[in-house]
């Protein structure tokens, strides 16, 4: 019986230290911004919506664009490295693993919205 425990223990802190790990990757590269800074700071930059296509037609953050993270590592190439880069999904997973790919491949202005699309309350296009 302990050795199960003992198991479930150190894959519960493999998981911990994994994710902790990934979090100081996206801080380095990226900003989590609020609504209101996402919103202000979006104006003058690109709006990555990363859910899938059915999701971002049922509705999306206004002015964004749809590049589904299931197609990112073929497509982030057509985000312009020049202007900042605003990241959203459902919550922010996608995003933080999309700003540690765009991070790695030199682009400088990263940020995600830390609470989401699913908390939401700005303008969004159906």
């Amino acid at each position: 019986m302990i050795p199960s425990m003992l198991l479930i223990v150190v894959i519960l802190l493999a998981i911990l230290i994994y994710n902790s790990i990934t979090r100081m990757r996206a801080n380095r590269v990226a900003t989590f911004v609020d609504e209101e800074e996402f919103k202000r700071g979006s104006h003058r930059g690109q709006i990555v919506d990363l859910r899938e296509n059915r999701d971002f037609e049922s509705g999306h953050i206004l002015g964004a664009r749809s590049i589904p993270y299931s197609t990112i590592k073929m497509f982030y190439k057509n985000i312009r490295k020049d202007m900042p880069v605003y990241l959203y999904d459902q919550g922010k997973t996608l995003s933080i693993k999309t700003a540690i790919l765009l991070g790695n491949n030199g682009y400088k202005n990263i940020y995600i919205l830390k609470s989401g699309f699913r908390n939401w309350d700005g303008k969004t296009k159906k």
